[in-house]
């Protein structure tokens, strides 16, 4: 008897599911690219977007037709800091180490990590080491958050971009001290 993988499939969601394979074996050229678990990462963004929507349409909350540039400003600082602590910080590699393995010191008070496993394991690593990754699903939430409570959303922005100003500042000091 085969095994279940290499049975043949039949039907059309059989056929489906090898036009996917066969479209994933051409797209990486020989390299490891976990396209099941992207696309399992992108439909939970989809759904947890469409989640956030209907909680809006639930409280019946509309959206701002703009929004002041000083909050875009804070929050986009925000979204930098809270991405790089996701993504970078020790005290958050308690979260990332399922899917990643420690390879040593990064950028100062930063960790360098390699993503490991396969699938949606593999995948899930990439998006907790990726900042520029990570940013994509904060704002989100900060975009949800503003409509849902912008005075909570105000203030949590705050205090992550006053923690990144804090962290340039010590960046300076270190530069200065060194040369002194």
């Amino acid at each position: 008897m085969r095994r279940a993988e290499e049975r043949e499939r039949t039907g059309p969601v059989g056929a489906v599911i090898d036009a996917v394979e066969r479209e994933g074996v051409e797209y990486a050229h020989g390299a490891d690219r976990p396209l099941g678990g992207y696309l399992f990462v992108v439909a939970t963004y989809v759904a947890a977007t469409a989640g956030g929507i209907a909680l809006l349409r639930h409280r019946r909350r509309t959206l701002p037709s703009s929004i002041p540039l000083g909050d875009v400003a804070v929050m986009s600082a925000a979204t930098f800091q809270l991405a790089r602590l996701i993504t970078k910080k020790p005290i958050t590699s308690v979260l990332r180490a399922p899917f990643t393995e420690f390879e040593g010191p990064g950028a100062p008070a930063e960790l360098q990590e390699r993503v490991r496993g396969d699938g949606i394991r593999h995948a899930l690593g990439e998006l907790l080491t990726c900042p520029f990754c990570a940013a994509h699903w904060i704002v989100t939430g900060f975009g949800f958050s503003y409509v849902l409570s912008p005075e909570i959303t105000r203030l949590v922005a705050t205090m992550l971009t006053v923690e990144a100003a804090a962290d340039f500042l010590q960046f300076g000091h270190a530069a200065v001290s060194d040369r002194s």
